[in-house]
């Protein structure tokens, strides 16, 4: 089966110039590869700084200006060019922000999500998707600053999801949400796989990745060290990688041990 996405050997760099005439060359990105296969959550684990959003950012093309980016990002088969990506971005490729400072602060939740359309099936919908994340009908009428930060993460997940894209990348979906309702929000990620999407969850959460994710890709500081099936984390055997296996042993089921991470 051809993935819906595949990286390969992607690397992100910057130049970061002082004072003078020196400068300074960041390599936060090194050598990530990974594959999403239709019908598939793929996790995305590791600790701050690995380079787990720039990957989203890259995939996405909204890199800064100043950056840097070689390897091969490729969508349903064919290279996902800046062009490519700008007329496929909330459409068939969707982004759920690590952010809610991506919400609009002068536009009502309703307006967002519908995107300027007021025909009655796009506003059946708003309001259907809203409802699947626990949000009444009354927020379509609110301002992103009248929404706590649970509710302003669930306005921009319903807001990824409200074309029905094929791909979904989810930045640290679940900061701000309670346990409930982040069991709830990946429960439905793995609803929106189960119905032929890829989803790319990029999480510091190994155990909750856990709970939906059918493989593990592992980064450390700008690498990727280990990409595994799910299933291998449930025993811990055949873990590769000293990092992923320290990863395991941090689970709070196995002990918490915080050595070697």
């Amino acid at each position: 089966m051809e993935p819906i996405l595949s990286v390969d050997h992607l690397s992100v760099s910057f130049t970061r110039y002082g004072r003078g005439l020196s400068r300074t060359e960041l390599n936060p990105i090194r050598d990530l590869s990974l594959r999403v296969e239709p019908g598939q959550v793929a996790a995305v684990v590791g600790e701050s700084g690995s380079g787990k959003s720039l990957l989203a950012h890259a995939i996405f093309h909204i890199l800064p200006r100043n950056a840097r980016v070689a390897g091969d990002i490729r969508y349903d088969g064919a290279p996902l060019t800046r062009e490519r990506a700008e007329s496929l971005r909330g459409r068939e490729i969707s982004l759920i922000p690590q952010g809610v400072t991506w919400l609009d602060p002068m536009m009502k939740v309703g307006d967002q999500l519908r995107r300027g359309r007021r025909d009655p099936d796009t506003r059946t919908r708003c309001r259907q998707v809203l409802e699947r994340y626990g949000l009444g009908p009354e927020t379509e009428g609110l301002y992103p600053f009248q929404l706590s930060g649970g509710m302003a993460r669930r306005v921009l997940i319903a807001s990824a999801v409200m074309e029905g894209p094929r791909l979904i990348v989810a930045d640290e979906p679940t900061p701000g949400l309670d346990a409930r309702t982040a069991v709830r929000v990946l429960g439905h990620f793995r609803e929106l796989a189960e119905e032929g999407a890829g989803v790319l969850l990029i999480t510091h959460d190994l155990e909750l990745a856990l709970t939906v994710a059918g493989t593990v890709s592992v980064f450390l500081d700008g690498q990727t060290v280990d990409h595994l099936p799910a299933a291998r984390f449930q025993s811990g055997q055949g873990l590769t990688h000293p990092y992923t296996r320290a990863l395991w042993r941090a689970m709070p089921k196995n002990g918490m041990e915080v050595s070697g991470l």
